[in-house]
């Protein structure tokens, strides 16, 4: 699990500026989707399917959507503190076997990040009460202000 919490950690740090300042095309979200509603709902519907729902994803725990039957390795990445932000999200799509070892999750994952951007940007609508935390937030106004001040 030391494994699970590093590869959060380095997600977090590599994570591409315009993924963690949440931009990204929903539409095209919308469209990158299609390959994930065959397991997933984010329609607020209670129908199940074989993955969780993703509706309120970001600011979750992983592994803790009353309802659902998460593999011992899901409940565990999420013991071990695994919450759904954009950088663990990221990390995760990217390799989904990787990143959290032994989950049922049989999707080998998505290999553009344009396409993990855009399916970001699209779920994010589905998580309205998450607010980007600090490292999350587009930061490029203080930059500027920072410019100003030299």
């Amino acid at each position: 699990m030391k494994r699970i919490l590093s590869l959060a950690i380095i997600a977090t740090m590599v994570a591409s500026p315009v993924f963690a300042s949440g931009k990204g095309d929903v539409e095209a979200g919308k469209k990158v989707f299609k390959k994930c509603v065959a397991c997933h709902t984010v329609d607020g519907s209670t129908k199940k399917k074989s993955g969780p729902s993703l509706d309120n994803l970001y600011g979750r725990t992983a592994g803790t959507l009353e309802g659902f039957k998460f593999s011992k390795a899901m409940i565990a990445a999420g013991a071990e503190g695994w919450v759904w932000t954009p950088e663990t999200f990221e990390a995760y799509l990217v390799n989904p076997r990787k990143a959290i070892p032994k989950n049922k999750m049989a999707f080998a994952g998505l290999k553009k990040e344009e396409d993990i951007i855009n399916v970001e940007a699209y779920l994010l609508t589905f998580s309205p009460d998450f607010v980007m935390g600090e490292g999350d937030e587009d930061d490029s106004d203080d930059k500027d202000e920072d410019k100003k001040s030299d």
